[in-house]
């Protein structure tokens, strides 16, 4: 049973920074693809960025671009994302999903088939 737990997510001032990390487990084979997605409230789920196994298979969402840094640690089975000059529109619940297979497009949802169960991040 895959697991993914966020944690990081909390209350930070506009100009901000903050680094969501995302705990995977009970893999059998190692993620090719993993991402953020994040949800505000009254807003459609939308794609923040994603990771794969590759050269150059890094994704942003246009919104995060040059303020956002994906990155990942596959010892240690986690993800990270790094969030600098935060935004009040960055004030959603960041989700963290994986899957053993690569997901076209990257800001699929329905594609990837592990998903943790959110990290809250407030922006004021």
């Amino acid at each position: 049973h895959v697991q993914l737990v966020e944690s990081g997510g909390e209350p930070v001032q506009a100009g901000g920074s903050l680094r969501l990390s995302c705990e995977g487990s009970g893999y059998d084979k190692p993620n090719y693809c993993m991402g953020w997605f994040r949800q505000a409230p009254g807003k459609d789920r939308a794609g923040v960025a994603a990771i794969c196994r590759g050269i150059g298979e890094i994704f942003y969402a246009d919104s995060v671009k040059g303020r956002f840094t994906i990155s990942r640690d596959n010892a240690k089975n986690t993800l990270y994302l790094q969030m600098n000059s935060l935004k009040p529109e960055d004030t959603a619940v960041y989700y963290c999903v994986a899957d053993a297979k690569a997901v076209v497009p990257w800001d699929w949802f329905g594609g990837y088939s592990s998903r943790g169960q959110g990290t809250q991040v407030t922006v004021s």
